[in-house]
């Protein structure tokens, strides 16, 4: 019988479709439903016009750019990144932004520790040939507060003088959420279940029974001692109270000013706010806290959208009942969940240890009442669910403290605000959320800093029951998952429009793959589909050995080529017939992709200018900024930027000898600059030769890009990359898309974060900068525990993602997690999250093959399964049994290792060519955990036996639920049909002896002998059989933003090697099995 089941996130899904919006109060129709299906609200208000002027010319200079893919900001453990380190000064009282400080010289690689694993934190950390040069500072250890993330200049001066903090001018208070599933009903996931959805319905925060979060609120707000001025650092300047001040021009490492900095707005950064807290006598009025008075309108206004959203009763007691220690030891012992989580297991003894559906992450063990308010852990989740209270405690689990995010996920359904109050912790810049306390109705507490915070008077009236006086149930303190739409402190400058620019290599060897005429289908296709507005600007070049701009000017009769052959120095003719409105000249630019495709089919030019096209982009697209789509199918030969080849075939084995390193830093630095000017440039690289991808991969790396590979392209030699590149470009043209984004991530007092992973720039330290920002890029932060956690029951961790929509709004959105904080190293294995750590270990292996060796990366990744099980059974196993003892919560650790040591970024042998090696590698920075996990491991089914037990009902389709598999020839039997979903390609293997029935019932042909040896495609036949399996493989797909070609093989099909590969519990040429990895595992850990 079909279960019914939740649809998963649809692969072309927009951030809400179709859901009736909601509004409250006087505010006539502010609200209304976008059509667009993203779930945008009316163009930004009046003030704001919708010219956007060009922007300040940057003073650039590779210096300024403090800049790391994986950039250090203070020491960690056993478990560092090699990245380098920069860490912080101390700053007291201090008001403005930083001074500028000395770039470091240049480091070589740093030596391998002495255990091999990742870098100690008393190893030099080394600067990767990825990273950019950053600032270094000292760091005072009595600094305050170690969250990285302070989100305006001082945490006090942040608003224009008219303005109160934290009490803008009362304005409208609509809520909406986004279209796209039902509306918000009190449906919350019922207690000790797993977690919630991704955005949770809002319900109250505390009913009379929810204890709050945090240590006691005995008095006023702690006292925070300044730490000493370090001898011989600069005053730091004050910072005016002007708008330039929200998100403030941040002084580069050189004393030049970026421009177009967010520090401010978003609120300061590491540095910021480092000031005592005032006296709780002086926590009033006085201090700078004025309330307007609440708009007479509110006060009997009827509410639309009250009855979708209606809230139980219940009066909320002050001051509330402080979270109990034995509040937290009494749920741990009574959850058989975590009783299984301290199982001890012998892996050489339990062989069959993989599940037979796909792995959860853990659920942290807190208050059922805060559970149900956390973070969906698709979008935030930490390496471990329990945080070890000091640093010792967690150097000596041996296992990595990191985040994964996945901040700007496309999600069914989010709760959107819409008020003129963001309510924000004064010192530490957090935004109110589920996990702040509130001490009484006009007090609330920090749940990151602890600071003692005013509720406004604006906060104070709930516009959804139409009730004053019940701050604790607003949305924004129902949902740790919500977006705002920012009032103007929060905009720079007019939002930018949509502008997006289209790059095309038309090379001799471009114009012979064919992917010019699918390109520019897919762009006639989706034209209508491209996130933007009225304002939307595109643009075209095209460029051999010289550049071709296309005037794409109102009154023209067709468009005008306009070659620029000077490609050493190159300029911009006509830029303003260059880039175009889109509904303004539509026909032109159809006319232009219509003939494109023929306009170079007998060019015999064969040299590439790559490096001089990208300049002239930069330049055209600087004054606005923006998207470059740049299309590349070989090794660029002229202009800056030329590349030689550096693959050789018979070395590919050799650990040592691969160069994964950028032969050239043109394109680092040119990308540095497109970040300056908020342009982010995505590469699709389509070549059947070495293309140097780490050179390359370069200018989406650091301009928050990303990279597209489609090996051997060609249109008719190979038609199944075809089909792939017109699935991904559909999804890559119409996907939801921010403009001119910041982030940045906070942690409660004690925490530090100091390593970033993936496609970004880091501004002021700690703030990232993403040009564009999309929903399938994943992060990931590495963290140490900088104070000791002392009378802490839990910590919080908060992302704030600032952007601008593609419809002009400027919105944020905020996630925050919470987890318990614990003292004995088994209840830290105990909420170990091992898919998250094995993530958080990739990552750190990209770094060091990058900056050492490819083989010092797979010695650290090993290191790393050996020294946390040694540390397991040294320390928490009582009794020393024979054998590989595991605690239950990293059973499968060895496993995945395993399964990286066989990933193409990380695997030896001859098979893997470099620039293969390096997409695997770019993909395991920028994957979400979820995909990256998928591509590491894949998932193995056996689909000749399908039927409908257990299956998911989803849009009256009936999906099967087959049982996951382990990864070994030994489960597979020549009588059946199994799939191997391994996330970008998927493998149909057919058993020898496989039943006639599948065989002509699934593949549609007469018997085995009939399939064809290219076989990659499925023929939708009107059998039972047939409609399983396809719906099956169909709902798979639809699962992932990008498409997996599937390949049905036979025990003769040249594939089949590709497919043994991925067997992860079997022996290669280059690998041990899984039983041999355990064995030489267990010889070290007994040392």
């Amino acid at each position: 019988m079909a279960q019914p089941a939740r649809p998963p996130a649809a692969y072309p899904s927009q951030n809400g479709a179709g859901q009736q919006p909601y509004s409250n109060g006087p505010v006539p129709s502010q609200l209304m439903h976008s059509p667009d299906g993203e779930a945008h609200m009316p163009p930004v208000p009046a003030p704001y016009s919708h010219q956007v002027p060009v922007k300040v010319p940057p003073h650039q200079s590779s210096g300024q750019y403090n800049y790391g893919g994986s950039q250090s900001v203070s020491q960690l453990n056993n478990y560092q990144g090699p990245g380098q380190t920069l860490t912080r000064p101390p700053v007291a009282q201090q008001t403005g932004p930083a001074p500028p400080v000395p770039l470091p010289p240049l480091q070589s690689a740093a030596a391998a520790s002495s255990a091999g694993g990742f870098a100690p934190a008393a190893s030099p950390a080394v600067l990767s040939h990825w990273q950019h040069s950053q600032p270094t500072a000292t760091q005072a250890l009595g600094a305050q507060a170690s969250h990285v993330a302070h989100v305006t200049g001082t945490g006090s001066a942040q608003h224009p003088p008219s303005l109160p903090v934290n009490a803008n001018p009362a304005g409208s208070y609509p809520y909406a959420t986004s279209p796209g599933g039902p509306r918000l009903q009190n449906s919350f996931v019922k207690p000790g279940s797993a977690p919630p959805p991704v955005t949770q319905p809002l319900t109250p925060l505390h009913p009379p029974s929810r204890p709050p979060l945090g240590p006691p609120p005995v008095g006023g707000p702690p006292l925070i001692r300044p730490p000493a001025q370090v001898a011989g650092a600069a005053s730091p300047q004050p910072l005016l109270n002007s708008a330039a001040s929200q998100e403030g021009d941040a002084p580069a490492s050189d004393g030049a000013v970026l421009p177009n900095s967010y520090d401010a707005i978003e609120g300061g950064g590491l540095m910021a706010s480092r000031h005592a807290s005032p006296a709780p006598s002086k926590l009033n009025r006085a201090v700078g806290y004025s309330y307007p008075a609440l708009r007479p309108g509110y006060q009997n206004a009827a509410s639309p959208g009250a009855p979708g959203m209606q809230y139980p009763d219940g009066a909320i007691h002050f001051p509330q009942p402080v979270l109990a220690t034995n509040h937290l030891t009494a749920s741990m012992g009574g959850l058989s969940l975590q009783q299984e989580g301290l199982r001890s297991v012998n892996l050489l003894q339990e062989r069959n240890i993989l599940p037979t559906t796909l792995l959860k992450a853990p659920v942290p063990n807190l208050h059922e009442e805060i559970q149900r308010l956390n973070c969906n852990p698709e979008l935030f989740r930490c390496t471990l669910t329990n945080i070890p209270q000091t640093q010792a405690l967690l150097n000596k689990a041996k296992l990595p403290l990191g985040l994964l995010l996945h901040p700007f996920k496309d999600l069914s359904q989010l709760p959107v605000v819409t008020s003129s109050t963001i309510v924000r912790c004064r010192s530490c810049r957090t935004y109110i959320n589920p996990f702040v306390s509130f001490l009484d109705q006009r007090r609330w507490k920090c749940n990151l800093c602890y600071r003692v915070n005013d509720v406004p008077e604006d906060f104070m009236y709930n516009p959804v029951t139409r009730v004053h006086g019940e701050p604790h149930k607003r949305p924004e303190v129902q949902n740790a998952t919500i977006e705002f739409m920012a009032p103007s402190e929060y905009m720079l400058r007019p939002p930018q429009p949509p502008v997006y620019l289209f790059v095309f290599d038309v090379s001799h060897n471009a114009v012979e793959t064919g992917y010019l005429s699918t390109v520019c289908q897919a762009l006639l296709d989706n034209l209508d589909s491209l996130p933007g507005n009225t304002r939307t600007k595109i643009g075209f070049i095209t460029f051999d050995s010289t550049i071709h701009f296309y005037s794409l000017q109102e009154g023209l009769s067709q468009p005008q080529m306009l070659i620029v052959s000077d490609i050493e120095d190159v300029f911009v003719p006509m830029p303003e017939n260059l880039l175009v409105n889109l509904n303004e000249n539509k026909e032109l630019i159809q006319d232009l992709l219509k003939t494109l495709p023929q306009m170079f089919t007998k060019s015999l030019e064969t040299q590439s200018a790559l490096g001089p096209a990208l300049q002239a982009a930069f330049k055209l697209m600087s004054p606005t900024g923006g998207r470059i789509s740049v299309f590349q199918t070989q090794l660029p030969s002229v202009g800056m930027g030329a590349l030689k080849s550096r693959e050789e075939p018979n070395q590919r084995s050799s650990a040592k000898d691969i160069h994964l390193t950028p032969s050239t830093d043109f394109y680092k630095k040119l990308a540095l600059d497109c970040s300056g000017q908020q342009i982010a440039v995505d590469l699709f690289l389509l070549s059947g030769q070495y293309s140097d991808l780490a050179s390359l991969g370069c200018i989406s790396r650091y301009s928050a890009g990303s990279v597209y590979y489609y090996q051997s392209y060609h249109h008719k030699h190979n038609p199944v990359q075809v089909e792939k590149l017109q699935k991904e470009l559909k999804r890559y043209l119409t996907r939801k898309i921010g403009f001119e984004a910041v982030m940045r991530i906070r942690c409660t007092k004690g925490l530090s974060i100091h390593t970033f992973h993936g496609n970004f720039f880091v501004r002021s330290t700690d703030l990232l900068s993403l040009p564009n920002v999309n929903p399938d890029a994943g992060y990931a932060v590495q963290m140490a525990v900088e104070e000791s956690l002392t009378d802490m029951q839990v910590v919080s961790f908060q992302s704030a993602l600032l952007y601008t929509s593609s419809k002009g709004e400027r919105r944020i959105r905020v996630h925050t997690m919470c987890l318990p904080v614990v003292t004995t190293l088994s209840d830290v294995y105990l909420g170990a999250d091992v898919q998250a750590i094995t993530g958080l270990l990739a990552n750190m292996a990209v770094d060091r093959s990058v900056s050492a060796t490819l083989s010092d990366a797979r010695d650290a990744l090993v290191n790393a399964v050996i020294d946390s099980l040694a540390a397991y059974r040294s320390s928490v196993l009582s009794i020393q049994q024979p054998g590989l003892m595991a605690p239950h919560s990293l059973r499968l650790f060895p496993l995945y290792v395993l399964a990286l040591l066989k990933q193409k970024a990380f695997q030896t042998g001859t098979n893997a060519r470099l620039d293969d090696r390096i997409f695997a590698m770019c993909q395991v920075k920028n994957q979400p955990l979820v995909y990256l996990m998928l591509m590491t491991h894949p998932s193995l089914y056996r689909v000749d036996t399908l039927t409908d037990k257990g299956a998911f009902n989803i849009n009256d389709r009936t999906i099967p639920q087959p049982p996951l598999l382990q990864l070994s020839v030994e489960k597979l039997s020549r009588d059946g049909a199994y799939l191997m979903d391994a996330g970008s390609v998927m493998f149909l293997w057919i058993g020898k002896n496989c039943g006639q029935s599948f065989i002509s019932q699934v593949l549609g042909v007469p018997n085995y002998g009939s399939i064809p040896q290219n076989m990659t495609q499925l023929p939708e036949l009107e059998t039972a059989e047939s409609i399983r399996t396809t719906a099956f493989i169909a709902w798979l797909r639809e699962q992932r933003p990008f498409f997996p070609i599937l390949y049905v093989i036979k025990d003769d099909s040249p594939l089949k090697s590709s497919f043994l590969q991925n067997m992860i519990e079997d022996r290669t040429e280059s690998a041990l099995s899984y039983y041999e990895f355990l064995l030489h595992i267990q010889q070290q850990v007994n040392k």
